[in-house]
């Protein structure tokens, strides 16, 4: 291969970062090929205080729950509480057990501390309420929402009373029941309650939109942010309900469309608000259609990254992170006839490689793909460099 790799890498900063893109990104993706190292939650914290501090970014979103993640921005913004309850309340999926997102809350909450409200950073979960084994509740979404528009806008107009809400959404735990996930037939997804839900939760999105003139002159533009939120967890959540009830061999493909789509809209609409860090797992953020392996076959949906992309072009960018070794999880020293095998022997440790430079010296000998002995670790697929605008290269995580 009569290629030099020294051409293709930089320092893994800010500066770097944006100088390999065409233009500065609204949504800059910063992937993790496996979740919750500290190695890989450090760099991300590094990489957001520069664009922060030099390039005026001021939201950072994570794969956590959009709900759950008000209290922590909440938090970071002044309000009161201890670092301890927000870790314990503000994240999904046990993040906040992570010291990486201890460090960047507190960091946050120390940045902001006597500045203006358009000076501060702030936090979003872009994921919806969702686990591997299920999903929450809509009462959460669908009350704040029937909330809001009860306290500014006519009660006539609703579509129904609070307590008729209430009656309609049952007992939390008949949306939580664990065994629906794998049993369709547990699901209350396609219920004549959820069926009305449905209807009524698009009905109050309407009326939020309808009545958005005088709902920001009542509130502010960041109640009707909120309430907008509200808005699209709950439809989406009702949908992934009704999904969660499909008998169909397509159930798991539209659960997982599902939920990125969901992912794609909260990140759209933190893209409105202005420049924003987006941190999640590669398959959630690359361009090209994502595919996992699961009991019923291989099934495939389009990622958010792949929707945001299709929305926003040049305003979306992708930076895919790689690694070298993991060894509690047994992932060793790469093959050197692989991508990660070929990073490995740089020395430093860690590097930010211009795929497009890459992609070209690989065209006339293409290297094979890297197999990973545990199914945490997605290894790079060489295949995808042309869809990517950095690689991040992670030499050995601990």
């Amino acid at each position: 291969m009569d290629f030099d790799i020294e051409d293709a890498i930089h320092g893994v900063d800010a500066t770097s970062v944006l100088e390999l893109l065409p233009e500065r990104p609204r949504l800059l993706a910063l992937g993790e090929p496996t979740h919750r190292q500290g190695t890989l939650l450090s760099l991300r914290n590094d990489l957001f205080r520069e664009l922060v501090e030099q390039y005026g970014y001021r939201t950072i979103a994570i794969e956590s729950d959009c709900m759950m993640g008000l209290v922590v921005d909440d938090y970071v913004t002044g309000a009161a509480g201890t670092l301890e309850e927000v870790m314990e309340s503000g994240f999904s999926h046990e993040w906040g057990a992570d010291q990486g997102n201890r460090d960047l809350v507190r960091w946050m909450r120390f940045h902001n501390e006597g500045r203006l409200a358009h000076e501060q950073v702030r936090f979003a979960g872009f994921d919806g309420p969702l686990e591997i084994t299920g999903a929450a509740s809509p009462r959460r979404a669908l009350t704040a929402l029937h909330g809001f528009l009860s306290t500014h806008v006519d009660s006539g107009l609703s579509p129904c009373t609070a307590h008729a809400l209430d009656d309609l959404l049952g007992s939390d735990a008949q949306w939580t029941e664990p065994e629906a996930m794998m049993d369709p037939a547990r699901s209350v997804g396609r219920s004549a309650e959820a069926d009305r839900l449905r209807l009524i939760a698009h009905d109050l999105v309407a009326l939020l939109a309808e009545h958005a003139p005088h709902l920001i002159a009542r509130t502010s533009q960041e109640d009707m942010a909120r309430a907008r939120l509200y808005g699209r967890t709950a439809t989406g959540l009702l949908r992934y309900h009704q999904c969660m009830a499909d008998a169909s061999p397509a159930r798991m493909s539209r659960l997982l469309s599902v939920r990125d789509a969901m992912m794609a809209d909260n990140l759209l609409a933190l893209a409105r608000r202005g420049p924003t860090l987006v941190h999640a797992h590669n398959s959630h953020l690359q361009r090209q259609q994502s595919s996992m392996s699961m009991w019923q076959g291989r099934v495939r949906w389009w990622s958010a990254g792949a929707l945001v992309n299709a929305h926003l072009g040049e305003g979306y960018a992708f930076l895919h992170t790689a690694l070298g070794t993991l060894p509690r999880q047994g992932v060793d020293t790469p093959p050197p006839h692989t991508i990660e095998g070929l990073l490995y022997e740089l020395q430093g440790d860690h590097h930010l490689v211009d795929p497009r430079l890459l992609a070209q010296a690989l065209e006339e000998a293409p290297l094979p793909p890297r197999e990973s002995p545990w199914f945490g670790y997605a290894p790079l697929d060489p295949a995808h460099l042309a869809r990517i605008d950095g690689l991040v290269f992670v030499k050995d995580v601990s």
